[in-house]
Order: structure tokens, then sequence, then C-alpha cells
């Protein structure tokens, strides 16, 4: 349970972080990046698996060749779901969710990293 609550705290914060560096990714508060980061997370586990899988099929299996990219633009998509399902998030466009999954993920990696490396 503690391992997933800081999960969702280093979410948070790096959506916050995404926020603050990248025009046109709004979030209303810090707190409200926790809500945003619940609903990513949610939206995720519900619809993440199943783009992924769509977006392989798709491209004739080069999509799971390059699970990376496939995994970048799967979480663009999902983070352009959680813009239109929340008032808390405004992405002005695909490429601002694109950059934004990149820095998002940045940021959370190394904050896990941190956070392992503290820990242990």
């Amino acid at each position: 349970m503690l391992e997933l609550l800081l999960s969702w705290a280093i979410l948070s914060a790096a959506f916050w972080l995404t926020a603050e560096i990248l025009p046109g990714f709004e979030i209303a508060s810090p707190r409200r990046a926790i809500l945003v980061a619940a609903i990513f997370g949610i939206i995720n586990a519900l619809l993440g698996w199943f783009l992924f899988v769509v977006l392989g099929i798709v491209t004739l299996g080069i999509g799971f060749l390059l699970a990376f990219i496939t995994r970048w633009v799967v979480n663009a998509i999902l983070l352009k779901i959680t813009d239109a399902l929340s008032s808390s998030l405004r992405i002005a466009s695909f490429k601002t969710a694109l950059l934004g999954a990149l820095l998002i993920s940045l940021f959370a990696t190394f904050g896990q990293w941190l956070v392992h490396l503290v820990i242990s």
C-alpha cells in the first residue's frame, strides 16, 4: 500500500513539474495534480494495455517491436482522455500531450529511482 501511495505522489509531482515547464499543459493547482494523477492512473490501468495492443496490431507488429514509442503514444492518448474527463487538466494539442508524456515519464522515472535510492 505504501508503494502505491509513493508512486501516486511521484506521478502527481511529475504532472505538476510538467505543467510548470511545458506551455499548453496546465493543471489548476498542486492539489489538483493529485486528482489528475489518480484519474490518469485509473485510465491507464483500464485502457493502457488495450490501446497498446491495438496500436501493435494496427502497425502490423511494428508497434510491438518499438514498444517504447508505442507506450509513449499510448500515454499521450491517455493524457488527452484524462484532459477530456477532468476540468483540472488542460492540454492544448496532441503535440503538447506527446511532449507532456515524455516529460512525465522522465520525471516519474527519476522520482522512482530517487525514492528507491533513499529507501535502499
